[in-house]
């Protein structure tokens, strides 16, 4: 399988605190990359700087063999990146469609084709029939939905997905669990970062763990939820 997205040794610093400390990652096409940690682990730090949101100190960042270490957020966007956010923050006085409209603009320049892609994510992520809902209707599960297609609309190679599944009830997991997983059945390769190892074990291809912004395993989902490291970074040594 193809490389799409490799990090190598991304360090990221904020003033004289290093949050992120050389980690690398690869991840192929048709895969689910897994990023975990305790909080505070620099998790969402190395998603920010993947993406272009956080600046990065050392270590480069290639896609598709591209170098885009150096490159703003939007562009890595135009290039085929699409990320979720952990917070929702719709445009409530929108409706659900006009809010995935905005990122299908950047697909399609006339409004028709921008609709169509639009509603084509809007269909992914069984969306459809609040099409013409106010975003600010919708509960937690639903608003979750949104986040993703909204990530779908911009068409991505890859999609980085920043702890979609947090919050969600048994049942509202269950179903973004098989909507991720059918993602991947249509070719998306992704990264996520997550805290519900339910979510991990079924999804991911291979896992890598951080704390304290280092990298301390990497593995299988299995493999690493036994390793002796992740263990202690979780639940302490006591």
């Amino acid at each position: 399988m193809q490389t799409v997205l490799k990090a190598d040794g991304v360090t990221v610093r904020f003033g004289g605190v290093v949050a992120v400390n050389q980690v690398s990652l690869e991840l192929r096409g048709g895969q689910i990359l897994g990023l975990i940690g305790p909080n505070g682990a620099g998790k969402s730090t190395l998603f920010n700087a993947i993406t272009g949101f956080a600046p990065i100190a050392a270590g480069s960042v290639h896609f598709l063999g591209r170098d885009i270490t150096r490159l703003p957020a939007y562009e890595r966007t135009r290039l085929g990146l699409g990320r979720t956010f952990q917070t929702e923050r719709p445009f409530g006085e929108l409706t659900v469609l006009e809010n995935v409209l905005i990122p299908g603009f950047l697909r399609a320049r006339k409004r028709p084709d921008a609709e169509a892609v639009a509603r084509a994510a809007l269909e992914k992520v069984g969306l459809s029939d609040r099409a013409d809902q106010p975003a600010s209707d919708l509960n937690l599960a639903r608003l979750r939905r949104l986040e993703l297609a909204k990530a779908l609309a911009l068409q991505p190679r890859i999609i980085f997905l920043d702890e979609i599944m947090a919050g969600l009830n048994p049942p509202a997991l269950r179903e973004m669990i098989g909507l991720v997983r059918g993602l991947v059945m249509q070719g998306a390769s992704i990264l996520m970062v997550e805290h519900i190892m339910e979510a991990i074990i079924e999804l991911a291809d291979h896992v890598i763990v951080l704390a304290s912004g280092n990298q301390i395993a990497a593995g299988t989902p299995r493999d690493v939820i036994s390793d002796e490291r992740v263990i202690e970074a979780y639940l302490g040594t006591d």
